[in-house]
Parts: C-alpha cells; structure tokens; sequence
C-alpha cells in the first residue's frame, strides 16, 4: 500500500469516492501462502487461545469443544470463500464492495459500522499484548512492582506504559505500508506454533500425559442439554471470527485468483485451527494437574515457568502474535473504512490512526475481563455484522448475478449504476436497520437470551432474507460488458 495523492483522478472517477488507496488494484500479487499467514495471524493471538478456552464455561467436555471448534471453522471457510469473490474479482476493498448493494454514498454505514467495531477489537488485542509485556517487565525488573498498584480508569502505571508502548509498536508496522504487513504477517503466524508446541511439550513433561484429564467442563452434560451447548459453541465459533470474515475483501483484493484465495483459505481455516485447537486444549487440561486450576489464558501460563527465557520468548512470541492479528484484522479495515468516508481528505494511513486513537479512550482493559463479557460482546457485534454479510451476499450473487461494473463504484453521477436514491439504496438500509433491530431485541430480552448465542445467524438471515424479498422488484441494469468484469 503506498500512498499516491498526485495520481491523476481516472476519468469519470468522482474524488469523493476515490482515491489512490481505494481504487481498484493493477497489480494482484498475493499467492496462497500470504492468505494462509493471514488466518495464521488472526488465529494465533492471545484473544483466540482464550476464546477456545471459554468454550469449556458451556460445560462441554474436551472432545466437544475440538468438534465445535472444527464444525465452526468449516463454515467460516465456506463464508470466507464467498464474501471474497466480489473484492477479488475487482480489486476493490470492503467498503468499496458495499457501493453496489448500499449505494456510493450509502456504503459509509457499513464501514463505518465495521471500523467502529475494529476500534474495540483492536483495543482489545493491544492490551492482551501489553499484558505479556508487562509480565516480562516484572520478571526482569521487580523495582516496578509498586507501578501496578497506581492505577488509572482501571488500568495501572505499568499497563499504561505496556500498553502505549505496545500501541506505537503496531503503529509502526502498520504506517510502513501494506507490504510491509504482508511480510510481518508471512512470519508472525508460524512463529506462535513453534512456541505454542514448546509449551505444550513442556506442559506434559510437567503433568504426564496419563494425568492430563480432558473432560474439562464445569458440570456434566448429556443428552438434548449437551448438543443444545454444542451447537451454541459451534455458533459462538463463527461469531467469533464474524469481524475479520466480513471485511476479508480487503485482503482477497490482492490475491492472483480465487484459487489462491480457496486454497489459502482451506490450509489458514481448518487445517490450521484444527491444529491450533489441539494444543490449546492440551494446554489448558494440562495445566489442571501442573497448577492445581485450570488456566486459559498462555501470557499466565508461561509466567508460571521456571525459566527466565522461556517466559522472554513466551511473552515476545504471543506479543508478535497479538500485534499480527490485530493489524490484519483491526487496522487494516478502519484504514480502508474511516478513508472510504471522506477520500479527498482521508488516506488510508490518515483512516488507520484515527481507529488507532480511538482505541485508546474505549479503555479495552475494563471489556475484556471475563468469558461472559467475551460472549456478550460477540452478540451485540453480530447483530450489526450479520445483517451485513447477509445483505452483501444475496445483492453480490443473487441480485446482481457475481457482475461489478467497476467504474460505477467511483461515480457519483445519478447516471451511475449504483447511484439509487441520491446515493443511497433503501433496501440494503431498510434491510439492515430491521434485522438488526430483531437481534439485538434477542440479546436483551431475558425470555430470549438463549437465542442471543445466534445473533450472528439471526442477523445474517434477517439481513439476506428481507434485502432478498425487497429487492425481487427491482431488476438492476443489465452491466455493460466493457464496464463490468465478472468471473465464473
């Protein structure tokens, strides 16, 4: 991603809609494995090893919550493969994507929604990697000690300045361009799976593997209750990676061919995750014996070991990690977002650090704190992400047939295929606004909480189903063949 504001605007090309960071790529280099680094990137971060990990407050048994697992990412890749088609085929970002179901203009709610949502994760994520920072900090410098005892809106001295720290850090990697990422995120992934397999390896050492127990859940459950719990953790896996899977537009843009995207997909999601789970659950069942409780979270796992570099290594490694996921997933897409609002005035850079100060003053600390507010949290983001991928799904293949017409993306004239209603669709807006209301109505509803679990599936229907029926009306115009490009 290099940056250009003296590029000549193309022509019929409208400045508020395009700049050089939102247009449509020339050059589409992305091979299979860059795909595959990217799920490793988003998998491989502290927020997922204790997601998998809160899994077990169901009440599921070891064995149930690898299934669940499993199940879960297999639909995230079939999703993945879909929601990637239009933005490979284009080469166009998330929010460039939405102009053709939202309208040019409309299209600033789903971005806007789905940058707001980044800001939180990626708040989130900077302080899961400053933790580790800081526990490296104590165990070389114990003076600081007296720093964790001062704190601020819920925060101490210490985690403020691992936190900050941590937040420059990212910023860096983030400033230097999309190539850059695409290089850190090359190697990030990988690097966690030797660590994790090293803490694995010690974990059994430690307990012996006949004294490491996997039934983990809380009670025992069978019967009707035990797949109910099953099938809320396979929903609660999608949700889970519902953010990064509703903008992976903005990475499948660079990919050579969705074949490359397929294939990336399927080593990145199920080959990899399943892979993932495995030693997480070892892990976390290991650490009953080793430590008298079971503990989900890896940054206290290797704090609890007896050797100085091994808790270096440890910490760097899921602090490496942590920032990957959280560039890939919650920097990139506000980049793309917060630009796709005012393009003459905001780059993508300018879109990136506007989430990144925004992260800051959400204090993530006082979110992340439990499994409950964990899933809580991907209930309400699945009642607006949802509706969003639903709708963006049925006006791609359904409506519009799998045809872009690209230079429509970027005029603002009412000529324009997807000018609508003064650049705005009503369908897609009417659409969203009454499937999210429906789901959030079930996540704040006592009688009805159970269902909260599937705001993400309620949403996606609601959305897919009334932008569908409100939308058989209206036949868009037949795409000119010289404007659109469209692959089988």
């Amino acid at each position: 991603m290099h940056e250009a504001p003296n590029t000549p605007l193309p022509s019929g090309y409208s400045p508020r809609l395009y700049n050089h960071d939102l247009g449509p790529l020339k050059d589409q280099d992305w091979n299979w494995y860059n795909i595959f680094a990217f799920w490793m990137s988003d998998v491989h971060s502290v927020g997922g090893y204790v997601f998998a990990g809160s899994l077990f407050a169901l009440g599921l048994s070891s064995w149930q919550v690898l299934f669940a697992l499993v199940v879960g990412i297999t639909m995230v890749q079939m999703l993945s493969n879909w929601i990637a088609k239009p933005s490979q085929v284009a080469g166009v970002p998330y929010p460039v994507v939405c102009r053709q179901s939202f309208g040019v203009f409309g299209a600033n709610i789903p971005a806007i929604i789905r940058g707001l949502i980044a800001v939180a994760w990626y708040g989130i994520q900077t302080y899961l990697a400053s933790a580790a920072l800081v526990l490296v900090m104590l165990r070389f410098f114990p003076a600081l000690t007296p720093l964790t005892k001062i704190s601020f809106v819920g925060l101490s001295l210490l985690g403020w300045a691992g936190f900050m720290l941590m937040w420059v850090l990212q910023a860096l990697v983030f400033w230097n361009g999309m190539e850059t990422i695409k290089k850190f995120i090359d190697w990030a992934g990988p690097a966690v799976y030797a660590v994790m397999f090293l803490l694995m390896g010690w974990i059994v050492w430690k307990a012996g593997w006949d004294k490491i127990d996997f039934n983990l859940g809380s009670k025992q459950l069978h019967g009707s209750a035990m797949l109910w719990q099953l099938v809320i953790a396979i929903a609660l896996v999608v949700s889970y990676f519902s953010g990064p899977l509703l903008n992976f537009g903005d990475f499948s843009r660079y990919c050579r061919s969705m074949k490359d995207v397929k294939r990336g997909n399927f080593w990145g999601l199920p080959v990899n995750f399943i892979a993932f789970s495995l030693v997480t659950v070892v892990v976390t069942a290991g650490t009953l014996p080793v430590f008298g409780h079971i503990i989900e979270d890896p940054i206290e796992v290797v704090g609890k070991i007896d050797n100085t570099f091994a808790v270096v290594l440890g910490a760097f490694t899921f602090i490496t990690a942590t920032i990957g996921i959280n560039i890939v997933a919650n920097f990139v897409s506000p980049a793309f977002d917060f630009s796709n609002v005012n393009p003459e005035k905001i780059s993508w850079r300018t879109g990136g650090m506007i989430a990144a100060v925004g992260s800051i003053f959400i204090t993530p600390w006082n979110i992340f704190h439990s499994p409950q507010v964990i899933h809580y949290t991907l209930d309400v983001l699945g009642a607006f992400i949802g509706p969003l991928f639903g709708i963006l799904l049925v006006d791609f293949y359904l409506v519009h047939k799998q045809q872009i017409d690209i230079d429509s993306l970027y005029s603002d004239q009412p000529h324009g295929r997807y000018w609508y209603n003064n650049g705005y669709n009503p369908r897609a807006i009417q659409a969203l606004i009454a499937s999210t209301v429906l789901t959030v109505i079930f996540i704040v509803t006592p009688g009805l909480n159970e269902l909260a679990n599937f705001a993400w599936f309620i949403g996606l229907f609601g959305g897919a189903g009334s932008y569908y029926w409100l939308s058989r009306r209206f036949r868009p115009l037949a795409l000119g063949q010289s404007a659109a490009r469209s692959k089988a």
